[in-house]
């Protein structure tokens, strides 16, 4: 059964055109995410109680149309499957009218919390979860594929903002640091983000970023260039 809450874009969530953002799509998505684990008695605080942990290890977001200033949205998720320490949600976000908005394609993985190692998931871990028939989509690799000949930015610093409740670097955070690479009056059609590795606070970041016609791809490093983070950006320029 899948899980839904209103909301209505606010001014501390547009860019400079008037329009929610894409980490605004991504808060709201993410946001739904928590508050449905909630409602089925999977919450943070009971998650961490049992030493459990989700964390998200891929995005695929699509945006039809960036919702306006002020407009009504409703954001919905469902999980569609769990495999092994894997769970796979769908995501949507429509106006009250129905239209389409944004939609996306998540895997996520199951941690012992203690560890930090993947554990196979049990039937009270998924208890609560009704299944959904997968969205229909265009399904993307869950791995991007890394381009050679990158061009290398300086490098920066985690700091305190970037962090969340588990105590490393938000989903949404990477997306923000990514963003900043885009060119001049790039508007973004597909996101994909693949995580593979957990960031924390005053750990270095260097970002290494390849353009290419409709396609920016960024790979935010370690200082060993190990990556913590592989976001795609596809989309055109605007008119």
């Amino acid at each position: 059964m899948s899980y839904c809450f209103d909301g209505r874009v606010r001014y501390s969530e547009i860019g400079e055109n008037g329009c929610l953002t894409l980490p605004g799509i991504l808060n709201y998505f993410q946001d739904c995410s928590i508050f449905h684990s909630d409602a089925v008695h999977q919450g943070v605080n009971i998650l961490k109680d049992r030493k459990r942990l989700w964390v998200l290890s891929s995005w695929q977001v699509v945006v039809d149309r960036y919702p306006k200033l002020g407009e009504h949205i409703e954001t919905a998720t469902w999980p569609y499957d769990f495999k092994g320490f894997m769970g796979m949600r769908n995501f949507t976000m429509k106006t009250a009218e129905g239209e389409m908005l944004a939609y996306a394609n998540t895997f996520w993985t199951h941690l012992d919390a203690e560890t930090g190692l993947p554990l196979k998931l049990t039937e009270e871990d998924t208890a609560g979860y009704i299944k959904e028939e997968k969205l229909a989509m265009d399904y993307a690799p869950r791995k991007i594929r890394i381009p050679e000949n990158f061009r290398e930015e300086e490098s920066f610093t985690v700091q305190k903002h970037h962090l969340d409740t588990n105590h490393h670097v938000n989903n949404c955070q990477y997306i923000r640091m990514a963003e900043d690479y885009l060119p001049e009056g790039f508007l973004v059609r597909q996101m994909r983000a693949e995580y593979k590795k957990q960031a924390r606070l005053c750990d270095v970041i260097c970002p290494k970023i390849r353009e290419e016609e409709g396609r920016v791809t960024v790979v935010l490093d370690t200082e060993q260039q190990e990556a913590y983070a592989v976001v795609e950006f596809t989309g055109t320029n605007k008119e």
